[in-house]
């Protein structure tokens, strides 16, 4: 497809989006109230509202490459939580994470160096995986190493130990579709 085709494809379906969601997005106009929060991997095959079955409103979602925190994402989740009262936090990766297989390549992903802009995020992860053996291995260690990462934010600390908030720890199945949460 060219870039034309492309857009004239997405504008359609805005179109048919606009109708059935007329009556949510008017409520959802006067403010938002998220079941929960999802941080996750920008990956185009992990799209947490399909994944759970949920509609516009229903997700605060968090999304970039290898589900990686930085300060950014960090007081994303702060204010779901702190602001929106969000009472669970979701840190979700993935099977066939291409930023967590980069990094077990050693910054490579087949024959091409990171560029750049993906150093840190490959830096991040590689850090994270250090020690781990198999891919599913090193998918839980980057989730682990983003949960800690958001413990490092002292007001999502404070919300943990009020009771205000939860984190839970996931990992989507690309293939299965499944989502195991895990400790």
């Amino acid at each position: 497809m060219t870039n034309t085709e492309i857009i004239a494809a997405l504008k359609s379906g805005n179109d048919a989006f606009i109708k059935p969601s007329t009556a949510r997005r008017a409520e959802l106009v006067k403010g938002q109230h998220p079941l929960a929060a999802v941080l996750t991997c920008s990956d185009s095959r992990v799209v947490p509202e399909e994944i759970f079955s949920v509609s516009l409103g229903e997700l605060f979602v968090i999304r970039t490459a290898g589900n990686v925190v930085s300060d950014f994402e960090s007081g994303s989740v702060e204010y779901a939580a702190g602001h929106l009262g969000v009472t669970a936090i979701i840190v979700m990766g993935h099977t066939h994470c291409g930023a967590v297989g980069a990094a077990r390549e050693g910054g490579h992903h087949g024959e091409t160096v990171a560029p750049h802009g993906l150093n840190a995020i490959i830096s991040e992860i590689t850090r994270a995986i250090s020690g781990t053996k198999s891919a599913a291995e090193a998918v839980r260690a980057n989730v682990n190493n983003s949960v800690n990462r958001l413990l490092e934010n002292r007001e999502i600390l404070e919300l943990l130990d009020e009771g205000k908030a939860e984190i839970y720890k996931a990992v989507y199945d690309i293939e299965t579709g499944k989502v195991e949460f895990f400790q």
